[in-house]
């Protein structure tokens, strides 16, 4: 059965038309600032844009250069650099800044990346080797003219704006052209490049403006790094091509800083994981979120005693949302009250992810069967509507596995409730099916962490599973440094009530030095994975 849509109609924004519209509209206001200490009215920033356009087109990007990749943190700069970069009509590779050269540079020869955006001072932090060009946002400064200046100007405060789009070829851009690619985090097997549509970024955009009735007072805490779809989607381009303002910093780890940031900013917006919020919860104050009207996660489940103890302190509860790069990134959100249309309770379910956004549909069907299942009944989560991706770049095969008909099969299990709500239950990926019956590795591992640490913020504990002839698959855990055995260990789960197949055996357990994680916080699936084997290669020799 689909889930009901909801009630207002969705919309497209083009988004580099709508930016230049909002800064014009904020020309002498502040559209966006940085933790630095930079701050840009809107004639500010779509003049800086205009210029840097110049600088591209005649000192860096070749005609038939159609793909530019950016290392920029969530900054003035890193806004700045991006909206150049889709000015100039190119599509833009935000790239994964936590990750290896070698993935880096996977990233850019699949794209066929020349040269790569970037500043000396965010560099300095890293030891990259890139198989590109860097081209230093420091050095494009100096080459500024005169004549760049003053065109930029009349552009900016002059030119009309339908003139403008014209004279920049804007009009030219398909709500069907792919926007940008995002690298997914690669946490199953190499990253997949996501072509993501300016009407996949556009209708998203547009279905957050519309449900949560934003407005010019409202300040996003522009946090989330930009080769994250969430990022991308709504701390950039939403930020560009909506009312909204913006503040930023390069960091989600900084908590006080960036409590400092949403007192001094005024911010009513802050889109993050349970994780990093746990840190905000602990490090900032109440005058710091005082006025925050939503805060939104999404990317792991967000506990139940964290929504409580933040409420608790801050005095409205987070909300809870779901989304995928694929899907541009947002197919669901809980909306609270004060955001909702007429102030609309029935927006709003705690434990589940949300309702989809205007013009989204969700389905749940059988793993075995694909048949479409009823409501109460878990299964598959398929999602169809104007936010699912193009595909993966020079990726057929994988494409094919993941897009059908339209829809676009998400990998999580989950189940639909009779008001069209979703509740998550497990990922497929994070499944072994072991005797014929699908066992969770998540629920054992929320188990296991409550067993072996349950005051720790960070995982001290992973479940994978390895091919067995016998069962189909064996449960391996890897696990930090602890005091109890694993005999204690295995009778507190067995205490819990788990079914014997879910129960790892004593020789599955595998102690370790730390446990892989992904620069986002969440565990490398991937690398999870290969430790297990090492550890099992190890023992078996």
């Amino acid at each position: 059965m689909n889930s009901p849509t909801r009630s207002v109609k969705p919309r497209q924004i083009m988004a580099p038309r709508a930016f230049l519209r909002k800064c014009r509209k904020a020309l002498f206001t502040m559209k966006i600032a940085d933790s630095t200490g930079v701050e840009m009215t809107g004639g500010s920033l779509l003049m800086r844009t205009l210029i840097f356009r110049r600088l591209l087109l005649r000192e860096v990007l070749a005609p038939d250069e159609e793909y530019v990749g950016l290392l920029v943190p969530p900054s003035a700069g890193g806004i700045l650099a991006n909206a150049a970069v889709t000015l100039c009509r190119r599509i833009s590779v935000n790239l994964n800044y936590t990750v290896s050269s070698d993935v880096l540079n996977y990233c850019i020869k699949q794209c066929g990346i020349r040269h790569v955006i970037t500043s000396r001072r965010f560099m300095e932090r890293f030891d990259f080797k890139l198989d590109a060009e860097l081209i230093y946002l420091e050095d494009l400064r100096e080459q500024v003219t005169l004549a760049d200046k003053l065109v930029a100007a009349l552009n900016t405060y002059l030119v009309p704006s339908v003139v403008l789009e014209r004279w920049l070829g804007l009009h030219k851009i398909k709500f069907d052209d792919v926007f940008t690619i995002i690298y997914t985090s690669g946490s199953t097997g190499k990253p997949k490049g996501v072509m993501l549509t300016y009407s996949n970024i556009g209708t998203n955009s547009a279905a957050i403006d519309d449900i949560l009735q934003l407005n010019s007072k409202d300040v996003v805490a522009g946090i989330l790094p930009l080769f994250h779809s969430m990022g991308f989607t709504v701390g950039l381009w939403s930020v560009l091509s909506l009312d909204v303002k913006a503040a930023y910093h390069f960091s989600p780890l900084d908590a006080k800083v960036i409590g400092k940031l949403c007192n001094d900013y005024k911010v009513t917006i802050l889109i993050t994981t349970p994780t990093f919020l746990r840190s905000y919860m602990r490090r900032c104050t109440k005058e710091d979120f005082a006025a925050m009207t939503l805060v939104v996660t999404g990317a792991e489940k967000l506990p139940g005693d964290l929504l409580r103890d933040f409420e608790a302190k801050f005095g409205f509860r987070p909300m809870e949302g779901y989304g995928t790069t694929e899907l541009a990134p947002i197919v669901a959100l809980n909306i609270p009250t004060i955001r909702a249309i007429d102030g609309d309770p029935t927006v709003e379910r705690i434990g589940t992810v949300g309702i989809p956004i205007p013009g989204v549909t969700a389905k749940i069907t059988d793993l075995d069967t694909g048949r479409d299942l009823p409501i109460g009944e878990s299964g598959m989560l398929w999602i169809k509507g104007p936010n699912v991706m193009k595909g993966y770049y020079k990726m057929p095969e994988q494409t094919a596995k993941v897009l059908r008909d339209g829809w676009y099969s998400t990998g999580d299990m989950a189940k639909l409730d009779e008001d069209g709500f979703i509740h998550i239950t497990g990922r497929l990926s994070r499944f072994s099916k072991i005797g014929g019956e699908m066992v969770p590795h998540i629920h054992i591992e929320e188990l296991l962490q409550t067993i072996l640490a349950p005051e720790e913020e960070k995982p001290v504990v992973a479940v994978t599973a390895v091919p067995d002839q016998r069962k189909g698959e064996r449960l391996i855990v890897l696990h930090l440094a602890t005091d109890k055995s694993v005999e204690q260990i295995v009778k507190q789960l067995t205490a819990q009530g788990l079914p014997n197949l879910w129960i790892p055996d004593k020789d599955s357990f595998f102690g370790v030095a730390e446990i892989p994680v992904l620069g986002t916080g969440k565990l490398d699936l991937q690398g999870v994975k290969e430790l297990a084997q090492e550890k099992l290669s190890v023992g078996s020799g």
